[in-house]
């Protein structure tokens, strides 16, 4: 059984922008954010990404473009020792139908299959509802970082159907107390 950690990327690794990030030079890493998967790295862990990237669907860019940011955070990561074992991302635009696309679980699962991972022991690290309500479908453990959306989350209330969350000031509190 893998030891696995899964993290929402907007607003927990990088800056979350109201107009996407939508090109490599948007993407900017969030202070602490490399080195607390780096922390990851060296305890053991797997790191999942887990994220949706509605522009795809809404024709804002292409999946080639969502592969060169992709590539620009991986190289970001690097410079500070960490890797991403996986990138799991969800191109369809906002609707009902999406069996992928948090708030539905179906990301988390590939990851939880991809690395033969148990949901109870696999956290969860978002800053929305829709990635706590993702996690909580499937049981992952839940940490909300006050990063991105997540003070705004948090001020908003959590709803019981989430409860219990953890709530971290960033990726690399979530980390230091996943950690002991």
């Amino acid at each position: 059984m893998a030891r696995l950690v899964l993290l929402d990327r907007d607003g927990v690794l990088n800056v979350d922008r109201a107009d996407y990030v939508k090109h490599p030079g948007e993407l900017v890493l969030l202070p602490g954010a490399a080195a607390a998967v780096a922390r990851l790295n060296r305890a053991g862990y797997a790191v999942a990404v887990c994220t949706n990237q509605s522009p795809i669907g809404r024709g804002i860019f292409d999946e080639a473009m969502l592969a060169r940011i992709h590539e620009a955070l991986r190289e970001g990561l690097a410079r500070e020792g960490a890797k991403l074992d996986a990138i799991f991302h969800c191109p369809d635009a906002p609707g009902p139908h999406s069996t992928r696309r948090k708030p539905a679980p179906g990301m988390l699962i590939e990851a939880l299959a991809m690395f033969a991972a148990d949901a109870p022991a696999t956290p969860f690290v978002g800053d929305s509802l829709r990635d706590l309500q993702a996690a909580a479908a499937i049981g992952c453990p839940r940490h909300l970082v006050r990063t991105g959306h997540g003070a705004k989350t948090l001020a908003a209330g959590l709803p019981d159907v989430v409860l219990p969350v953890a709530v971290h000031e960033d990726l690399g509190a979530a980390v230091a107390a996943l950690l002991g």
